[in-house]
């Protein structure tokens, strides 16, 4: 997955024509680049990429009192929420991510969001209101939100604020994908934010393209070039949405045990699967774990993953690749 090599000729497909389609969600941008053939209703297409990523803003985020989500994390203990498909999937998705990384990832993480300056209260943290969640017992999501899949419905067993941004651009990056798969095309490239899937190659036989960030604060550089074909890829890490206290800064992303945001020589870890929403978790799992633990389970999992660590002022890379750490 992380190869650089090029890939093998296979025959042009001269009638297929390129398209690039993009808006605003969830406080960002999605695109779809794909190639169809001539004719193709363009129009008809773009309305339904836009309300595809709309429909899992509309229900996922945080920042909307009216979503979906919103009115789940507003809703009193021990009482039903019957909630969409979509959401469903991604909470009963991340549930499972949660005891499968051990913890790592957890959806329940909300209040520590918010209180740290990445939530719907404002960007500026609140210490004291941080020093007071970390001195709780924290209880991960799996613990507390009970899911009744056949009547669609969900109940928390007791307060908890669930925040999905480690976890729903992924979706809806798969929510896109499925939006030109149900138009017929073969062919494309759609993203959220950094987060894309890809689906065939370009006409010309060559796989899609992905940058990937050299992860440094307010600098844009790539470190490299991965080609991707039929699979998704998420990265997770500490250098683009943080906060400054004390002279120290802070990541967005948080360590559920540790009950404040993560502190590790991780600078960022990508991740390459089937679905970009497991992708997208997968990579904030991974992140929260760190070096060591996170390679091992990366490992242990057989995924394909690249770990970027802090070395002072450079950089190490660790790739695995099918569960293999490449030398």
């Amino acid at each position: 997955m992380f190869s650089d090599a090029p890939q093998a000729s296979v025959p042009s497909v001269p009638s297929l024509q390129r398209h690039a389609l993009s808006g605003a969600t969830m406080g960002t941008r999605y695109s779809a680049v794909f190639f169809a053939a001539a004719g193709v209703d363009e129009s008809a297409i773009g309305a339904a990429l836009f309300a595809a990523a709309d429909k899992v803003d509309r229900q996922m985020s945080t920042w909307k009192p009216d979503s979906d989500l919103s009115r789940l994390n507003a809703m009193p203990a021990h009482q039903w929420l019957a909630v969409p498909d979509e959401l469903l999937v991604v909470l009963d998705t991340a549930l499972r991510v949660g005891v499968q990384s051990n913890g790592a990832f957890d959806v329940g993480v909300g209040d520590l969001v918010d209180a740290w300056g990445f939530g719907p209260s404002g960007p500026m943290p609140d210490e004291g209101r941080a020093r007071a969640l970390k001195a709780h017992a924290h209880h991960p999501a799996s613990d507390v939100l009970e899911i009744d899949l056949v009547q669609k419905r969900v109940r928390k067993r007791a307060a908890i604020t669930l925040d999905l941004s480690g976890i729903a651009k992924g979706y809806g990056v798969d929510a896109l994908a499925g939006c030109l798969d149900g138009f017929g095309i073969t062919r494309y490239l759609v993203g959220i934010d950094g987060e894309m899937r890809a689906k065939g190659h370009k006409p010309d036989g060559q796989a899609w393209a992905i940058a990937i960030e050299k992860p440094v604060v307010d600098v844009r550089e790539v470190m490299g070039v991965m080609e991707l074909a039929d699979a998704a890829i998420a990265t997770s890490g500490t250098y683009r949405h943080w906060v400054e206290v004390a002279g120290t800064q802070h990541a967005h992303t948080m360590s559920p045990s540790a009950r404040q945001p993560v502190c590790n020589r991780l600078a960022s870890v990508t991740v390459v699967m089937p679905s970009c929403m497991l992708a997208d978790a997968w990579a904030t799992a991974l992140l929260v774990l760190g070096e060591t633990a996170g390679v091992e389970l990366a490992q242990a999992r057989g995924m394909d993953a690249l770990f970027v660590v802090r070395d002072g002022d450079d950089f190490q890379q660790i790739s695995i690749v099918e569960g293999e750490r490449q030398r």
